[in-house]
């Protein structure tokens, strides 16, 4: 019994040392990302939860805002897909990316010209190393841009899902989605199930 104790308090110990960000899409019906400018370390997450209306996080360059960043690099980036959502939902649905270095992540929202509007967003800006390389600046540029939405899958380079308004995340239906839900999450069921048989 002191063997599935410890089990389970190290797997439980290393799920909740992966941190997970929050950003709200379109709170109160704006055209936001809120926060908009956050710092991430390198293996923690980012969840996007879909508050109201029909958007998308889509990544792009800061040269090229408003683009998805695969169509001018050969990175594919992350493209959550147009997420519908009834300000009034219970539920909503989100969006969770893996971060996996401290490079500068720009991300606009595909919708219409909401890009140009500035419903954009960084992850890990670095104005040290670039003072121009700004989300003030990566605003300015989106105003001036054209929207692109991105071919090819979407959801592609994060996982769906969806959470309660009070804010409790549920993973989406199928095997796939499970197997690909944040590992501290699958470590901590993997380890009740083990303390269970114990």
């Amino acid at each position: 019994m002191q063997f599935s104790t410890i089990l389970v308090a190290a797997l439980a110990s290393l799920a909740s040392a992966q941190k997970t960000h929050v950003v709200t899409v379109a709170l109160n019906k704006t055209l936001t990302f809120s926060p908009n400018n956050i710092k991430v370390n390198p293996g923690e997450m980012v969840q996007f939860q879909f508050a109201a209306g029909n958007h998308t996080i889509t990544q792009s360059t800061f040269n090229e805002p408003c683009q998805p960043i695969a169509k001018h690099s050969n990175v594919t980036g992350f493209h959550s897909g147009f997420m519908p959502v009834d300000a009034t939902a219970a539920m909503v649905p989100t969006y969770t990316i893996m971060v996996n270095n401290t490079t500068p992540i720009w991300a606009y929202c595909a919708q219409g010209k909401h890009c140009e509007a500035g419903m954009v967003m960084v992850i890990n800006e670095n104005t040290a190393a670039n003072a121009s390389r700004s989300l003030e600046n990566y605003k300015a540029a989106a105003a001036k841009a054209t929207t692109t939405i991105p071919s090819g899958d979407a959801g592609a380079g994060g996982t769906t899902g969806t959470t309660t308004s009070s804010g409790t995340t549920l993973p989406s239906s199928g095997a796939s989605d499970l197997m690909s839900a944040p590992r501290g999450y699958m470590l901590l069921a993997a380890a009740a199930g083990a303390a269970y048989f114990l």
